[in-house]
């Protein structure tokens, strides 16, 4: 029926009611609000009992076929969810859809999983479920928008805050949402409402931003010296591993590489950008911009560098590995 954003969700939900939505996402708070959405109309709509399948590993997918084929013990206009952990298997993909393709009656049913790659997002359940139904993705907040979508929450609340406070707080959430929507919450809590001064904001938050190492190489790529400060100390403070850590900054030094190769060659950069695999916006202008900055020979030091620093970590060469992480990230950002 409809494949729609998250943004989407609100306009979709004052339209009559559908009876099946699958919500697709990483993001947990985000998808756990859409479900909530969807539940509030549902309610509304006078569906009030409600039943919740968990798919875990070794779930049962009888259950779900019991499920449709089971009346309300009162009547009443039934709120079914399947959560999924992960993939659904031969069995699960066949319960699903036989479930699509009849839906139950006066029954509003939500699934929810994971956001999966291509090539499930082609199989038949998948694609089952998004004819029968709505599908909302939902995608993470990238970091350039998170100082306003911490904006839009405070809001919520009757609070404001300066574009310092804003980043500030955005920069001590970064990568965990969860822990952003609390730390919120805590300042409806402990802030008056109005305009919050930094030091108010300051005071309130706690640091408990979240890192991989996709933040690392992004802000290595950009430019951004101070993020990779950030970035980098809250990796080792989590205990990444350094061997990791220097693979895929080798790796997408590398990638840089090849794309700086293939345009000096009059190849065009999205033909390039493809055929390594490099996807999503951000990290294909990343790439794209740093092999159209660096020259070759910069590109051949780091790589150089980054055997360095690998030597360290297996114990046949002198240093320290985080802090020669740091210099070759500052190769890039400087």
């Amino acid at each position: 029926m409809a494949q729609i954003r998250l943004d989407q969700l609100d306009a979709q939900l004052q339209r009559p009611l559908g009876a099946l939505w699958a919500i697709h996402g990483d993001e947990p708070l985000l998808s756990l609000e859409a479900a909530d959405a969807i539940r509030a109309a549902a309610r509304k709509a006078g569906h009030t009992e409600r039943e919740v399948l968990l798919a875990e590993r070794g779930f049962d997918w009888r259950a779900l076929a019991d499920s449709a084929a089971s009346l309300s013990l009162f009547g009443d206009r039934r709120i079914v969810e399947l959560r999924m952990t992960g993939k659904p298997g031969a069995d699960g993909a066949k319960a699903i859809e036989a479930y699509a393709a009849r839906p139950p009656e006066q029954t509003v049913t939500i699934v929810s999983f994971p956001r999966f790659d291509r090539a499930t997002q082609s199989s038949p359940w998948f694609t089952a479920l998004e004819r029968a139904g709505v599908l909302v993705n939902v995608y993470p907040v990238e970091r350039s928008r998170l100082p306003q979508w911490i904006a839009q929450r405070l809001k919520r609340q009757k609070q404001s805050a300066s574009p310092q406070a804003l980043q500030f707080l955005a920069d001590s959430v970064e990568g965990n949402l969860l822990a952003a929507h609390q730390e919120i919450q805590k300042l409806a809590l402990l802030a008056p409402q109005g305009e919050l001064g930094f030091e108010t904001v300051r005071d309130c938050v706690l640091n408990v931003a979240r890192y991989d190492a996709g933040d690392l190489t992004s802000a290595m790529l950009c430019g951004d010296a101070a993020r990779l400060v950030r970035v980098l100390d809250g990796l080792r403070g989590e205990g990444e591993a350094e061997a990791k850590l220097v693979w895929i900054v080798a790796e997408e030094i590398r990638a840089v590489a090849r794309v700086q190769e293939g345009l000096g060659s009059g190849r065009s950069l999205q033909d390039l950008l493809r055929e390594s695999r490099i996807w999503g916006d951000a990290r294909q202008s990343a790439v794209g911009g740093a092999a159209r900055k660096f020259k070759r020979k910069a590109l051949e030091a780091s790589l150089e560098h980054a055997a360095r620093i690998d030597r360290i970590v297996k114990g046949v060469a002198q240093g320290d590995a985080w802090d020669e992480l740091l210099q070759l990230g500052l190769r890039f950002a400087a």
